[in-house]
């Protein structure tokens, strides 16, 4: 049975290879023995897990480290993908959901053959009708200061703001006493103060 669906690597240590889905349950992880195998430290080695349901697959977290996302969103939940899904692992690990078939669902229309009357041209066909709204999914999404910006540690920022302000102080003080000449008021111990 060919692959209906498969993953395209829009970003990750392989751009651009693709991984065809096939089986009803697999796993994505850093691990070799996984179904869609991903070398990079920001894979857990079991990080999610695909299951083919009704025709589709349902992707769900397994509790990794780095988060699994579909279309930015945080998985909190199972998930059914759909054709052009972005599948994120981390920060930097990106993936294309693709269905490589027709939508099986879809209609097909044969003409019969029938000698007594010919088979009428098909009427042009209306105009789509709006697709029904689906219902919201679960996600849970991090706050985030903008798109795909890396979070900043402030607390180097704040160590060398306090380590500046503290030499300020003791420069401010040494400055202060040796222009009024307090240095044996203060420092009775130096040589030459009595």
């Amino acid at each position: 049975m060919a692959a209906q669906f498969q993953f395209v690597m829009r970003s990750g240590p392989t751009p651009g290879a693709t991984f065809s889905l096939e089986g009803d349950q697999l796993t994505i992880g850093r691990d070799s023995s996984s179904g869609v195998a991903i070398n990079d430290a920001e894979i857990s080695r079991k990080h999610a897990r695909l299951t083919f349901q009704g025709g589709k697959y349902v992707i769900e977290d397994l509790g990794s480290t780095n988060g699994t996302f579909v279309n930015g969103q945080r998985l909190v939940s199972a998930v059914v993908l759909k054709s052009g899904d972005v599948v994120s692992f981390g920060e930097q690990i990106v993936l294309m959901y693709e269905s490589l078939s027709s939508d099986p669902g879809e209609t097909m229309i044969s003409a019969r053959k029938n000698p007594q009357r010919p088979v009428p041209a098909p009427a042009p066909a209306p105009s789509p009708a709006p697709a029904p709204t689906p219902a919201p999914q679960q996600y849970y999404s991090p706050p985030i200061a903008a798109s795909g910006a890396k979070k900043t540690n402030m607390t180097p920022i704040f160590i060398g703001a306090g380590v500046l302000v503290l030499i300020c102080l003791c420069a401010g003080a040494l400055w202060y006493i040796d222009s009024n000449f307090l240095w044996c008021t203060f420092f009775p111990f130096i040589s030459g103060c009595k």
